[in-house]
């Protein structure tokens, strides 16, 4: 049934673009059957594009072979179409070019299609795994169409911005130098130098960095990352970032370029204006109030530190947590009240999730009643002191974890976007900036014993803390900043060491000995040698600033084809056994676990 494309079949416009102006034009179009309508005497064809969809008339006056053509078409054939565009005799005010019709008088069937093994259409509640596994078919729906145009739109706008502003769009590598450092690599076998290995990057930290010691001054590139980690909805094996680098700047030099890209993209992609500078939080300050180093800032519930009102109370769970070095620290959730005892059970499940042994609660209803899981094991005078401490009244819930300091803001941090969300507060819609600085420089792993580089082992440290890097590391903070938007990361960044000493410092905190350091990042140090310019960069998470822009929660719905929760694609089956003629080229034994 299917004919091929002549060379006389040219597309005359896209479907969605027809309007009341075309009418009396003789206009071709092409594309899939959305569906058919059979009414006897007449046939409607909605046919669907990346534009729009288009109905297809055939009456009594079409010739009888279009019109049994016609009659046999079903779903998802795809078809080119000529005819004379009409006014509709039936408006349908839901269409875009509901007012019009193309009176068809020579139709092609370009290829004909089984039913498909579901329906394509717009927010379809079809199984997330089978929409993946047919990938191509999900990708015709009108919104993911959609949101992939979106993120080509929102890529050419990055590449506009950053190119008005002096940045060179270079191409780093993908076969790199394994890491030491971070996630995991994705490792791929070198069949030249056998039993050797490429990585593929995570990012394209260190030759970026490079580029600023070649005097590029400048570096822009929409780069793709690769790190093999557990996956999260706003996470992927294989990811994008918006990548750059510049050099002779400082933290605010870098914070205020990349916050003039985001004003930008919101002015020409949504329209809408960003007004005035970001907030900019220290790190220090966004943990105690928000629990976070990402907090979501379009609502309350911030974090108070109850300790000294409880450290000698009565009440182990308190005081004993204050007494072992951890803190008590308690959120109020305005208008949470409202919230029944099987409510707040589930929020005590939540927070277990996060470690914490328990959530101490005290419920304020409207009507002035009091109920409370710890005010019995506290004095009136003790009880009363919380409530002062939490600016408690009628209406709201106080929700208390006590614990190690680390469990405490996870916890709490956690919690306070949980019942937002169950309060129905976050409209993804309502964007809340900022930048969370002076992050730590190192973190302690207490199952290693050992410090590892809280962003990466080439951040600078801030000036005045040098002085503490061998006597107390953990005191150290970074010359790092996150941009936050609605509790989410959207990039990161940090000005970078350009002292050779400071690095090879850095490396020795590490617990790399000079040998290793050397094996592992002997280029970067011997390029140190010959002029480094002071530089830093920053990379936002092009998949997730492209989900938020669109009110999306995963990831997935703007990728075309994304990994699942196991890393892998339903679609074509990977990852897949390699053949073993490739293996034995490679040098490469695959051995069972078993």
């Amino acid at each position: 049934m299917a004919e091929l494309l002549r060379e006389t079949d040219k597309r005359t416009c896209y479907c969605g673009e027809l309007s009341v102006n075309d009418i009396g034009k003789r206009v071709c179009v092409m594309g899939w059957v959305q569906k058919q309508r059979d009414l006897g005497s007449l046939i409607f064809i909605d046919l669907r594009d990346r534009t729009g969809i288009v109905q297809l008339a055939f009456d009594e006056n079409t010739e009888r072979s279009i019109f049994d053509t016609a009659f046999g078409i079903r779903a998802e054939f795809v078809l080119c179409a000529r005819g004379v565009v009409q006014r509709r005799g039936s408006i349908n005010p839901n269409l875009p070019t509901g007012e019009i019709e193309i009176i068809v008088d020579e139709l092609r069937v370009l290829s004909a299609a089984q039913t498909p093994p579901f329906e394509v259409v717009e927010d379809s509640r079809v199984n997330a795994e089978l929409r993946l596994k047919h990938r191509y078919l999900d990708l015709r729906r009108p919104d993911m169409q959609g949101r992939i145009i979106a993120r080509s739109k929102i890529s050419k706008i990055a590449r506009d911005y950053y190119a008005d502003n002096g940045f060179i769009d270079i191409e780093t590598p993908t076969l790199c130098k394994p890491t030491p450092e971070g996630a995991r690599d994705y490792l791929v076998p070198s069949r030249v130098h056998k039993g050797k290995f490429y990585a593929l990057p995570q990012s394209p930290q260190l030759y970026k960095q490079l580029l600023m010691v070649s005097g590029f001054d400048r570096y822009f590139q929409i780069a793709r990352c690769y790190r093999d980690e557990d996956l999260r909805a706003d996470r992927q094996p294989e990811f994008t970032q918006i990548d750059t680098e510049m050099s002779f700047v400082t933290a605010d030099d870098v914070m205020n370029m990349h916050e003039g890209f985001l004003k930008y993209l919101f002015r020409e992609y949504m329209g809408k204006e960003l007004e005035g500078q970001f907030i900019r939080m220290p790190y220090a300050e966004a943990m105690n109030r928000f629990g976070s180093d990402k907090p979501d800032i379009r609502f309350g519930f911030e974090l108070t530190d109850l300790s000294e009102v409880v450290r000698n109370c009565g009440f182990k769970v308190f005081a004993g947590a204050v007494e072992a070095g951890g803190s008590v620290r308690g959120i109020n959730v305005k208008g949470g009240a409202k919230f029944s005892r099987k409510e707040i059970d589930s929020l005590a499940e939540f927070v277990k999730s996060y470690r914490a042994k328990g959530l101490a609660w005290l419920k304020w209803a409207e009507n002035g009643d009091v109920s409370s899981s710890y005010a019995k094991f506290l004095t009136e005078e003790e009880n009363e002191a919380i409530k002062t401490a939490m600016a408690a009244e009628a209406g709201d819930l106080i929700l208390i974890v006590a614990d190690k300091n680390r469990v405490v803001f996870d916890s709490l941090g956690a919690l306070r976007c949980e019942c937002a969300k169950r309060l129905n507060l976050l409209d993804p819609f309502d964007f809340k900036f900022l930048w969370v600085t002076e992050f730590p420089l190192l973190e302690y792993s207490e199952e290693d014993g050992r410090f590892y580089a809280m962003h990466h082992p080439f951040t600078s440290p801030m000036d005045e803390d040098l002085q503490y890097l061998d006597s107390d590391p953990a005191r150290v903070r970074a010359k790092a900043y996150d941009i936050v938007l609605n509790g989410t990361e959207l990039g990161g960044g940090s000005i970078r060491i350009h002292d050779g000493a400071i690095q090879s410092k850095m490396f020795e905190v590490l617990g790399l000995t000079e040998a290793e350091a050397k094996e592992k990042f002997g280029y970067l140090l011997d390029a140190f040698q010959y002029g480094v310019p002071p530089h830093g960069g920053l990379a936002f998470g092009f998949d997730r600033l492209v989900t938020l822009l669109l009110g999306l929660e995963d990831i997935r719905d703007v990728i075309a084809f994304p990994k699942v929760q196991n890393a892998s694609e339903l679609m074509t089956k990977a990852p897949s056994a390699p053949d073993a003629g490739a293996l034995a080229e490679l040098g490469i034994a695959v051995v069972s676990e078993e």
